[in-house]
């Protein structure tokens, strides 16, 4: 994988300026099978078909999670990313108030499942 890519795609997601599906795609391309982000830590780290990782980082965590996991709150924000209502930046501001701490996005498996901070999760398929 091509770090220097893998980092573009990944900044242009945080500005709000590519839908989930292009990064997805992009991201592919590079040879990322998968990729985990922590919202506690802010870092994600990216997962390659032949064994290699990259993580970027914010340093310093990610800003604060919500204590009370919401399974609502979670699919809501996922269903108004994926409508397109909301981008990348209001996705990850819903997604901590709804207590999601991180989630791991299996790109081949084509699922993400979403973590809480005591274990709670939410598995979400690509949609068709």
């Amino acid at each position: 994988m091509r770090t220097d890519v893998v980092e573009q795609v990944l900044r242009e997601s945080e500005a709000g300026e590519v839908v989930f599906p292009e990064v997805v795609r992009r991201l592919v391309e590079e040879g990322v099978e998968s990729y985990f982000t922590d919202f506690v830590t802010g870092e994600t780290t990216f997962y390659g078909g032949e064994g290699g990782t990259h993580r970027v980082g914010k340093g310093g965590g990610g800003g604060s999670v919500a204590g009370v996991y919401s399974g609502e709150g979670v699919v809501a924000a996922i269903r108004a990313a994926q409508a397109d209502q909301i981008r990348f930046p209001e996705f990850v501001r819903r997604a901590k108030a709804a207590g999601v701490a991180g989630y791991w996005a299996f790109l081949t498996g084509r699922k993400v499942v979403y973590f809480g901070r005591r274990g709670e999760m939410h598995v979400e398929e690509f949609p068709r």
